[in-house]
């Protein structure tokens, strides 16, 4: 190996320098105090699991972004954790299933994927997340909202912000009621997420649907925009099965708890937007910055979650990349950061001083003796 190749990081794989990992450092005390502060309780998930853990329930679609290893002990497959929520469905559900009534959990910590998920992402991010257990209704659902904009707010990263919203139950329900068979499910899934119009059609009409069933799942690709979008949907989705209306009044439930609690926000509702779907169950979020394709922060409802570990209950939850956060905040001014240097001394009553100082916030460093 030559010395060049020595400091080389693996692609994908970085580190942050001085003034960053300040930023991240006073950015993550920041964060954990407000999530606390809304009675979120913060939990530290092992960086590794058994395998068979960690791609339960949620995780199943982890698998191909999950490094594994073997246990030395145990002779048995581990993983490094891709994500830290499968870790909260199983404290949750485990550690914490005796707790009374609603359950607020909050954790950060490294995750590392394989593959990064998107062009020029890290594959070692720092996820930051809240999960609420044990509550079903759109208040939930809006509380975790409220506080991933809070979030954003705190870092000054909500200015000119997009909260993108959907309902995976409308495409599953849809899907149900065509009689599609798994294989064209994943295939016209595919087309949407792509609003590939032309191969929706192209789809639609191999699969021989009924005349409802073709115009109720074609027209998904195009119900997308400010509230207006759900009485569009109301309108042409007005045969659909009850799970779909009621996906539908779920999503209208939002819209007027968003009017009220979160008025500055331009929201868009997306009903193509399937965003983790093979684990949600039901509404859907991300936030993105004005100009920008990749979301900042990201959630959903998954109500299956915990039933692999033997207790099923609904739950919705957010998170984010801490550190993407801090390198999208300005950087430390290092006028801000004014240190005063002190000799090298033994006596006692010079380094009584300099303790004092420190414990009142000041930055001391030594002039090493040459």
């Amino acid at each position: 190996m030559s010395l060049k190749q020595r400091w080389m990081l693996p692609e994908g794989i970085d580190e942050l320098m001085p003034e960053q990992a300040t930023q991240l450092e006073m950015l993550r005390r920041k964060l954990i105090d407000r999530m606390q502060s809304w009675g979120y309780k913060l939990v530290f998930p092992p960086l590794v699991e058994y395998l068979d853990s960690l791609l339960t329930g949620t995780g199943k679609a982890l698998d191909i972004q999950t490094f594994k290893l073997t246990d030395q002990m145990s002779g048995r497959l581990m993983g490094i954790r891709a994500d830290m929520t499968p870790q909260l469905a199983r404290i949750a559900a485990h550690n914490l299933r005796d707790h009374d009534g609603v359950l607020r959990l909050c954790y950060i910590g490294n995750v590392l994927h394989t593959l990064p998920k998107g062009q020029g992402m890290s594959r070692n991010p720092i996820q930051l997340g809240a999960e609420i257990y044990g509550h079903a209704g759109p208040e939930s659902d809006m509380e975790i909202v409220q506080l991933m904009i809070e979030m954003l707010a705190a870092t000054d990263l909500d200015n000119g912000l997009l909260l993108d919203i959907g309902h995976v139950g409308i495409y599953r329900g849809l899907a149900n009621d065509a009689g599609l068979t798994d294989a064209q499910e994943q295939e016209l899934f595919a087309a949407l997420q792509r609003k590939d119009i032309l191969q929706i059609q192209t789809l639609l009409a191999e699969y021989q649907l009924s005349a409802d069933s073709h115009t109720m799942l074609l027209a998904l690709a195009e119900l997308n925009g400010g509230v207006e979008v759900l009485e569009q949907a109301k309108q042409v989705l007005s045969h659909a099965s009850d799970s779909v209306q009621q996906a539908l009044k779920t999503l209208q439930s939002m819209a007027d708890l968003m009017a009220q609690r979160l008025p500055n926000i331009s929201i868009n509702f997306d009903l193509a937007e399937l965003r983790g779907y093979h684990y949600h169950t039901g509404v859907v979020f991300a936030a993105y910055q004005a100009g920008s394709a990749q979301a900042i922060a990201l959630g959903g409802r998954y109500d299956d979650i915990g039933a692999d570990f033997g207790h099923a209950q609904p739950a919705t939850g957010f998170s984010l990349d801490l550190k993407a956060i801090a390198r999208q905040m300005m950087s430390i001014d290092d006028d801000e950061q004014d240190s005063i240097t002190v000799e090298w001394s033994d006596d006692e009553a010079h380094q009584q001083k300099i303790e004092q100082l420190r414990s009142q916030g000041q930055i001391v460093t030594y002039q090493l003796p040459k």
